[in-house]
């Protein structure tokens, strides 16, 4: 379906652009990015905590360390390891998704309590296997956080996130095989890959360790030296 947005989307959705910003709506329920809410995470005191900063820290740098984020999403995760430091590209495949979030990083450039955080976030909109293969420089990570299907039968999901799901779906095994072999292939530093805590590893490979918490695991995988 074809509204006024000029995006292809599924029936029943419609983008929106109101007051506070870009707008996903359908069967009742509205998705809008807002990076303020994330700001009770990234303070000081709990920024250093948070499972995948840990996971994604990389030492002995000059300058600020860089990291693809080839399944952006919202750009929540993203939005964590800006705040740490890193520069992010941001890579989403779903045009509507990409718009959302770049319309929630032009409003988060214009609020002083997220603009330093936003300036280190970029995104580009394509296929992300397609990127990964093309780099001429590696960045110092690769995240990947894969949609996996517990997620859409879980009851615990967010309303709002029911209609992400109905733009993207999860990742299929053997486009999460593509993905992590692109990545790995890229020669980062590390590869870090989101996983439900007691899920498989994505692609059957075993990474070199990881930080666990309660309900999520990321899965930190270090590519052997090419030379």
């Amino acid at each position: 379906m074809q509204n006024d947005s000029g995006f292809d989307l599924p029936e029943g959705l419609e983008l929106r652009r109101e007051q506070d910003g870009l707008t996903l709506a359908g069967s009742g329920m509205e998705l809008r990015q807002d990076f303020r809410e994330m700001l009770p995470r990234v303070r000081r005191n709990r920024l250093g905590r948070e499972l995948l900063v840990r996971a994604a820290r990389v030492r002995s740098l000059e300058g600020a360390p860089t990291c693809m984020d080839a399944t952006a999403g919202l750009g929540e995760d993203s939005f964590l390891l800006a705040a740490a430091g890193f520069e992010v590209t941001l890579r989403e495949r779903d045009p509507v998704i990409a718009a959302l979030l770049e319309d929630a990083l032009a409003r988060a450039l214009d609020d002083p309590d997220l603009a330093d955080i936003a300036a280190r976030m970029h995104v580009r909109a394509g296929d992300s296997i397609e990127a990964l293969r093309a780099l001429a420089t590696p960045p110092d990570v690769v995240y990947l956080d894969p949609m996996f299907p517990e997620r859409r039968k879980s009851a615990a999901v967010k309303k709002k996130f029911q209609l992400l799901h109905r733009l993207e779906r999860p990742c299929e095994d053997s486009e999460g095989e593509e993905l992590l072999a692109a990545a790995i292939a890229a020669r980062p530093r590390k590869v870090v890959v989101k996983r439900p805590v007691k899920g498989p590893y994505l692609a059957n490979v075993k990474p070199s360790h990881s930080v666990a918490g309660k309900a999520v695991r990321y899965d930190v995988i270090v590519p052997a030296p090419c030379c």
